[in-house]
């Protein structure tokens, strides 16, 4: 659905975008995480046209965002992380000024506000000024805004910066409705631990360049030496634990009081055969699985530093 190839971005002697790579499924919500200056900001303003690229090429449902910028701007729904409102507007006014900014014809206008303002939940604030509406109200608002010509792909950077924490639970929820109602959403955030339970596929950027994508679990496993196994059993642990010692692929193996901890190289297929081995040899176990580590630790272990 986006596409983006060997993407650069260059301010003098500052790259913003070094040579940057990376593809977003259809149908995903892609978090984008990075700490401030990594070049998340200047990526989402390049695929909504409003940026020139150095160098590279950035495609959505291919299309050209160089080439085909007009084309581009009716696939997309762009928000940005400082966004300006008409203070002196309705609510219902507001939507209408971009619905006829984006071309949508009047009756198709009238419903689409209607059903727009019922999906962000400010159906009673049709009518209210928008410069009476608080913070969380306005990010729906701008999100509403985002959806009036009925995009596929949604560029979002920092949606819930500055919102409280029910106003984050509920943008939250509404993103994941919209993956729901078939858009494509790319997601700037550093509010990690819920990019991690929010979005299916993850990309960390640091100093312009793609450290890792993918999906979210993959990239956290992947990122490991091995893979971190939490095992539970009821009593003889140590046996247990030498046990797991024996196993081929097991590099390391920690009792705990309340579990085992143990590292194995292999695959899923490899740590089927380990439980099995256990199970089959009597051993009383009734916990074993994966450990993902959070979204959080990957972005701090690999920029070397904390989301500013």
């Amino acid at each position: 659905m986006v596409h983006l190839d060997d993407l650069r971005k260059g301010y003098g002697r500052v790259r913003a975008l070094d040579g940057l790579t990376m593809t977003v499924p259809e149908g995903s919500i892609f978090g984008f995480v990075g700490p401030n200056g990594a070049g998340k900001t200047t990526t989402l303003r390049i695929l909504a046209t409003l940026l020139r690229p150095s160098g590279g090429r950035a495609f959505i449902a291919d299309e050209d965002v160089v080439a085909r910028p007009e084309r581009v701007r009716q696939l997309i729904g762009y928000m940005p992380d400082f966004f300006g409102v008409y203070d002196d507007l309705k609510v219902s006014e507001y939507l209408d000024f971009y619905g006829q900014a984006h071309g949508v014809k009047s009756g198709v206008r009238r419903r689409m506000i209607g059903d727009l303002l019922a999906l962000v939940d400010l159906e009673d604030k049709a009518d209210a000024y928008v410069d009476t509406l608080s913070r969380g109200m306005k990010q729906r608002l701008c999100l509403a805004r985002c959806l009036i010509h009925d995009p596929t792909v949604l560029l979002l950077d920092e949606p819930a910066s500055g919102l409280d924490p029910r106003a984050r639970v509920e943008m939250r929820e509404l993103i994941k409705e919209l993956r729901q109602m078939g858009k494509t959403v790319i997601i700037s955030s550093h509010i990690l631990a819920e990019l991690s339970e929010m979005c299916t596929e993850v990309g960390i950027i640091d100093r312009g360049r793609l450290i890792a994508a993918g999906p979210v679990e993959q990239v956290l496993s992947g990122l490991k030496s091995g893979r971190l196994i939490a095992v539970r059993t009821a009593g003889r642990q140590e046996e247990v634990a030498e046990a797991l010692r024996q196993e081929p692929g097991v590099r390391d193996v920690v009792v705990y009081v309340d579990r085992l901890e143990a590292v194995i190289d292999g695959d899923v297929a490899r740590l089927s055969e380990i439980l099995r081995a256990l199970v089959a040899a009597g051993y009383p176990v009734y916990s074993f699985g994966e450990q993902i580590g959070s979204l959080e630790e990957t972005f701090l272990k690999l920029t070397g530093g904390g989301a500013q």
